[in-house]
């Protein structure tokens, strides 16, 4: 699945959820989106978790 069929279909479960149950049902769908997206990154091993921690290394520019 691409990534616009994944941003419309988190875009439609946001939008029926702040119909449907208001700002904070949209608030914890969003929260929960986000939760999933770092979780399933982890699983794929796109992300570690140190990842969070350490600073990130600049990279120097070859001249």
């Amino acid at each position: 699945m691409n990534m616009a069929a994944v941003g419309l279909i988190a875009g439609m479960a946001l939008g029926f959820a702040g119909y449907f149950g208001g700002f904070g049902a949209f608030l914890l769908v969003a929260a929960l989106g986000a939760v999933g997206f770092v979780a399933g990154r982890f699983l794929d091993g796109d992300l570690e978790p140190g990842d969070f921690f350490r600073p990130r290394q600049r990279e120097q520019r070859r001249r």
